[in-house]
C-alpha cells in the first residue's frame, strides 16, 4: 500500500480538491505508479485530520477522471491507463543567431500597428450590441464585407459586391473551402504553377485535387501548356516564388483557356499589396467575374495569427462557399470582423499599407544592393514588390546549402528545389522582410563567407 504525501493549505479551502490535486500530481509524475493500492479513506482521513467525506469526494474525482480505480474487495488502486509520458528525446541548444523570420514570406510583425488596431477594438467592443457576439453569418458580418468589397474595387479593380465576398480564416482555409465545394462529385483536376509553394500541395490535396504542374517563365504560367484540367491556381500579381508578373498576353490566353470549357481560375492575389515600383496589375477577376474566384487575406498586410482572408465568387459558388463554412466551423470571430470593418473605414489600413511599403522597399533595396556588391555571380529575379527576393545561383552551387547558410546567418531561407516538380537550375529564396537595411551588408558578407567554405564559389 502506497504512503501517501499529502500537503494541505487548511487556509485556502476547497480541502477535497487539494487532496485530489495532489494525489493526480504524484500520479502524472510517476510517484504513484499503475496498480499501486491507496489507503483506506478512513485511514487516509486520519493520517490529513480530515473528515472521511473529504477524501472520499477526492478519491470519487479521481474515479471519474480515470486515474483510479476502485472496486469491492479491492479498494482504490492507481488505474493501468495513468502512467506518465515518455520524456522527450534530449535535444540540442537551439541556435543563438539572429532571426528575421520563419518563413521567406513573413512579414516583419514588430510594425504591427498595435496602438490603430487596439483603437479599433475598442471601438468596435464600445458600439456593437450585445447580439452581435452570438452566432453570426458564417459568410462574415456584414460591416466587414461591406468594406472589403469597396476596398477590392477602389484598390484591386475587383468587381465584387458584399453578397458575393465571404469571410474566412485566411487564403488557405478559402482554397480549401472553394476545393470542396468544386469536388462534391469528383475529384477536382487542379493545374498548378510550377513553381510553387510546397506547404499548400498537401492542403489541395486533402481538399479534393489532383494536381498538374504547369511551368513558370519570365511572363508568368505558361497558358499555352495547360492541360485540360477543371481549373487553375494561380499567383498572377505576383508570382511564388519566381517574383513574375502574369503578362498582358498570357491574362488573354487564359481569359481564352477558361472560356474553352466549363473552367474556373483560381486566383491567388499574392503580394498585390506590396510592389514597389508602380501600382500592381488589377487582378484577373475583374476581367472575368463569372469564372475567377479571388482569395486574400490581411497576412501579409496586418499579421497571419488574425486570420482573416477573404474569398470573392460568382453568387452560386459563393453561397455554396459560405455554406461549406457554416458546416465547418460557424464563421471566423467577430471581434476581429468588426475591428478590421472599422480599420479599413477610418483609412487606418491604407496608412499602414502605405507605410510598410516604404520600409519594406527600403530593405529590399539593401538586401539587393549588397547581393550585386558582394556575390555578383549571383542574379536576382522578379519585379520589385513582395516580401521574398528569388535568387538564381551559378552552376555547380548547391542551393541546399546555400539556404542552410542563411538560415545559419538568422535569415529566412528555403531552396527552390523542394518547390519543383522536376530538377532545375540552383536558386533560393530569401525573406528580406525581418531583415534590417543596415544588417543587409553583414548577412550577404556571411553568406559569402560560408559558401566560399564549402567550394562552391
Amino acid at each position: 500500500m502506497a504512503d501517501l504525501h499529502v500537503t494541505i493549505n487548511r487556509e485556502k479551502g476547497a480541502i477535497a480538491g487539494q487532496v485530489a490535486s495532489e494525489l493526480r500530481a504524484s500520479i502524472r509524475q510517476g510517484r504513484l505508479t499503475p496498480g499501486t493500492r491507496l489507503p483506506a479513506s478512513r485511514d487516509l482521513a486520519a493520517d490529513l485530520q480530515v473528515s472521511r467525506g473529504v477524501v472520499v469526494e477526492a478519491y470519487e474525482q479521481l474515479v471519474a477522471e480515470g486515474f483510479l480505480i476502485s472496486r469491492v474487495g479491492s479498494g482504490t488502486q492507481v488505474a493501468p491507463v495513468a502512467a506518465p509520458p515518455a520524456p522527450p528525446p534530449a535535444t540540442g541548444p537551439e541556435p543563438h543567431a539572429p532571426f528575421y523570420g520563419h518563413r521567406p514570406t513573413s512579414p516583419d510583425l514588430g510594425h504591427f500597428p498595435r496602438q490603430r488596431w487596439l483603437a479599433s477594438v475598442k471601438h468596435v467592443l464600445t458600439t456593437m450590441p450585445g447580439d452581435a457576439l452570438d452566432y453570426g453569418d458564417p459568410g462574415g458580418v456584414p460591416e466587414l464585407r461591406e468594406e472589403l468589397a469597396g476596398y477590392l474595387r477602389r484598390v484591386r479593380a475587383a468587381d465584387v459586391r458584399p453578397e458575393n465576398l465571404v469571410i474566412v480564416g485566411g487564403v488557405a482555409q478559402g482554397l480549401s473551402l472553394i476545393l470542396r465545394v468544386l469536388a462534391r462529385d469528383r475529384r477536382v483536376r487542379l493545374a498548378v504553377e510550377d513553381p510553387t509553394s510546397h506547404r499548400q500541395e498537401p492542403l489541395l490535396r486533402r481538399a479534393g485535387a489532383d494536381l498538374f504542374p504547369v511551368p513558370v517563365d519570365d511572363q508568368g504560367l505558361d497558358v499555352a501548356r495547360l492541360p485540360a484540367a477543371d481549373a487553375v491556381l494561380l499567383t498572377p500579381a505576383h508570382q511564388y516564388p519566381t517574383g513574375v508578373v502574369l503578362s498582358p498576353a498570357r491574362r488573354a490566353a487564359l481569359m481564352e483557356w477558361v472560356r474553352q470549357g466549363d473552367r474556373v481560375i483560381l486566383e491567388d492575389d499574392y503580394d498585390a499589396e506590396f510592389r514597389f515600383d508602380r501600382d500592381p496589375v488589377g487582378c484577373l477577376q475583374g476581367l472575368a467575374p463569372d469564372r475567377v474566384i479571388l482569395s486574400g487575406s490581411v497576412s501579409k498586410a496586418l499579421a497571419p495569427g488574425l486570420r482573416l482572408g477573404w474569398v470573392v465568387a460568382p453568387a452560386p459558388l459563393a453561397e455554396a462557399v459560405r455554406r461549406a463554412r457554416g458546416e465547418l466551423d460557424l464563421g471566423s470571430p467577430v471581434v476581429e470582423q468588426y475591428a478590421l470593418a472599422h480599420f479599413l473605414r477610418t483609412g487606418g489600413y491604407d496608412r499602414h499599407l502605405r507605410r510598410m511599403r516604404r520600409e519594406y522597399h527600403r530593405r529590399r533595396d539593401a538586401l539587393v544592393g549588397a547581393l550585386a556588391e558582394g556575390l555578383p555571380e549571383v542574379r536576382v529575379r522578379g519585379i520589385e514588390a513582395g516580401l521574398h527576393v528569388y535568387l538564381d545561383l551559378p552552376d555547380g552551387w548547391d542551393e541546399g546549402r546555400m539556404a542552410a547558410a542563411a538560415v545559419e546567418l538568422g535569415l529566412s531561407a528555403e531552396p527552390v528545389g523542394i518547390m519543383r516538380s522536376a530538377a532545375g537550375p540552383p536558386a533560393v529564396v530569401v525573406g528580406f522582410a525581418r531583415l534590417p537595411a543596415r544588417k543587409a551588408a553583414e548577412a550577404v558578407q556571411g553568406l559569402k563567407d560560408i559558401m566560399s567554405g564549402h567550394n562552391v564559389m
